[in-house]
């Protein structure tokens, strides 16, 4: 046949993309394994080595902590790790930027939040400290 081996390294190369492909999820709100025993409520984020200040958020949804640089923002989003008590995420926000996010669940009421990515046209890099206070008021959150 001719073209044989042409045809078959791509062949190859699609069964490649398709197997990477398959390793990467979309993230449906937090869905991940990582975050799964993390309860919603009233977390404060605090920048790391910031000794007192942070802000308080109402958290319904886990999910919304690997986004805290584009807050409320429609954005997709890839699974890169969830394994053990470590998740990384990828997200592109069209129009918006895009980052990769890391969350290390320290304990159930405790986790770091490595971010960085493209907001508004810049770079940033950022570290939180994030830790749950309580319930929410009802009414609040994201």
């Amino acid at each position: 046949m001719r073209g044989g081996g042409a045809g078959r390294a791509i062949l190859a190369a699609v069964a490649a993309i398709l197997g990477a492909a398959s390793a990467v999820a979309v993230v449906p709100g937090s869905g991940l394994r990582a975050t799964a025993s993390i309860e919603p409520g009233l977390w404060q984020v605090r920048e790391r080595g910031a000794k007192a200040g942070g802000r308080n958020l109402c958290v319904r949804d886990v999910g919304a902590l690997v986004q805290l640089r584009h807050a409320g923002v429609q954005c997709s989003r890839f699974v890169i790790e969830d394994a053990g008590n470590r998740a990384t995420v990828h997200y592109t926000c069209p129009g918006s930027g895009h980052g990769r996010t890391t969350i290390t669940v320290n304990t159930s009421h405790a986790l770091t939040v490595e971010t960085q990515g493209i907001a508004e046209g810049l770079p940033f890099q950022e570290e939180y400290w994030v830790r749950r206070l309580g319930s929410c008021s009802p009414g609040r959150g994201r």
